[in-house]
């Protein structure tokens, strides 16, 4: 597609030039406003001008200017993705990708090309390649991952919690996601710093990306042909085992699928869930009244921030009519949880609390409704759980508007959340989470020795891990009395918490 020649494949009429005077010039071809480049800086800004100018499905331009329509309404969009009749996930059907405007080296086609997995897949086939993942999905124990989650926390605050000093993003948002999934797909071992880079590395498209993606998928090759030769009780066997008979190459393509989309939401889940826990005036207000817990918080965070701001992409199968908008057979739709969630129709006082509500747009819907929220919400929840237990002080290390954020059409990452804090000794990743000191027994393991804490806490059932209680060491000195001082906000919210 060229500026010059608008395509007729796509929001009706784009072939026409718009009169002089309208609003719609200083766009691209056919005044239409581009979600790319100049001008797009601020995507949540450009979708509410819009909405106000289109209602809530507005056409829209993707890079090379190729015509879209962003679906902005909250019902508008949960009508797509539940009738399958009228909207499919495969590309093949795009009229754009026929006419041969979208080429091989598109910046989207890597979410848009059409795969062998159930995420495009439709009728029987999206049966047989869906069962097989959620079967897996459900083989998973709720109590053993939760607990999983928690030593992972653990260790992985073991790393900083003596400096006083964390970046929460690089060092414990992205790095907590990577080893859950790991071990959950069976293949715990592949859990390193090169496997965290390599994802997101693949996920942001630099030039390394397909160096990144080829290493990660290497890993998932050596698992798959493991779990052919020798199966266990993890997702990856239960994929190979199940009776849908999934061949290698989709075996491998699903365990894709599962690492990336799940790695990539649950770490902008997990980073949004801390910031709004250290900086939203609505958690602190009602976290001084013992009024709101962290999964309230998460849950508060989908609505606010959704992991991804648009999912790539819906495509008309007939002729059809959707929020006063006349959409044409092959006609490509985006999925918007981001401005969809903020629908002045759902949310007309953004400020209010969502109160666990659950009615987001952050998973999707229908058919192709995310299958493994559960995880992302168990890792955020005992993740940031188990943080505070730990790092109960645990402050911003910079003016809110100082955070720095990175931004495309699919998301809006946190780039990185400085935190000070008291320095905390590190703890045994098998105890309950605690304020209390510790120390290393001989061998380089970690033993838990019990300093009572200010207030007295027990853990919650969700942190508690099995094997609580570590070897009996020798006490160490109590620290010289301080100062009374009224606790701070976490901590009698902690008090209050546990019946203290």
């Amino acid at each position: 597609m060229t500026p010059e020649n608008p395509t007729t494949a796509g929001p009706p009429d784009l072939d026409l030039d718009p009169p002089p005077g309208c609003p719609a010039h200083g766009g691209g071809p056919g005044g239409l406003k581009r979600l790319y480049g100049p001008g797009a800086e601020d995507l949540s800004e450009l979708y509410e001008r819009l909405r106000e100018k289109h209602g809530p499905v507005a056409p829209a331009l993707l890079h090379d200017d190729v015509p879209v329509w962003v679906v902005l309404g909250h019902a508008e969009n949960l009508h797509m993705v539940r009738t399958p009749s009228q909207f499919s996930r495969d590309s093949r059907v795009w009229t754009p990708l026929l006419e041969g405007m979208v080429k091989p080296d598109h910046p989207l086609m890597p979410h848009i090309a059409w795969q062998p997995i159930c995420a495009h897949a439709e009728g029987d086939e999206h049966k047989r390649l869906r069962g097989a993942v959620t079967t897996a999905m459900k083989t998973l124990d709720d109590r053993s991952l939760r607990r999983y989650i928690n030593r992972s926390s653990q260790r992985l605050v073991n790393e900083f919690c003596e400096k006083g000093r964390a970046e929460l993003v690089t060092q414990f948002a992205e790095h907590l996601p990577m080893a859950v999934m790991c071990h959950i797909l069976g293949m715990p071992e592949e859990y390193s710093d090169r496997m965290v880079h390599a994802a997101r590395d693949a996920l942001k498209g630099t030039e390394t990306a397909i160096a990144s993606h080829t290493y990660v998928m290497e890993a998932l090759s050596r698992l798959t042909a493991l779990r052919r030769a020798r199966p266990e009780d993890d997702f990856a066997s239960h994929l190979v085992t199940h009776p849908a008979g999934l061949t290698d190459d989709e075996v491998r393509e699903h365990l894709r699928l599962v690492l990336f989309a799940a790695y990539e939401a649950t770490v902008n889940l997990l980073s949004n869930a801390l910031r709004m826990v250290l900086t939203d005036p609505r958690f602190v207000a009602r976290l001084n009244g013992g009024q709101m817990t962290v999964p309230e918080a998460v849950e508060q965070s989908l609505w606010d921030e959704p992991p991804f701001s648009t999912v790539f992409a819906y495509f008309a199968k007939h002729d059809t009519e959707l929020g006063g908008q006349r959409i044409r057979k092959g006609d490509g739709l985006l999925y918007a949880p981001a401005p969809g969630n903020v629908d002045p129709r759902v949310r007309p006082d953004l400020s209010a609390n969502m109160q666990g509500n659950r009615s987001h747009l952050a998973f999707g819907g229908g058919p192709h409704e995310c299958p493994g929220q559960d995880i992302g919400r168990a890792i955020a929840d005992v993740g940031v759980d188990a943080l505070l237990m730990r790092l109960p002080d645990v402050q911003l290390d910079c003016d809110e508007d100082d955070l720095r954020w990175t931004a495309s059409i699919a998301s809006r990452h946190l780039a990185e959340l400085p935190v000070h804090f008291e320095p905390k000794p590190q703890q045994d990743v098998m105890s309950h989470p605690s304020h209390g000191a510790s120390a290393r027994p001989p061998g380089g393991g970690m033993t838990m020795t019990v300093v009572p804490p200010p207030v007295a806490r027990s853990a919650s059932p969700a942190e508690t891990a099995p094997g609580a209680s570590g070897p009996r060491t020798t006490p160490l000195p109590r620290p010289a009395p301080r100062p009374a001082r009224r606790p701070n906000a976490w901590r009698r919210f902690l008090a209050w918490w546990h019946g203290c």
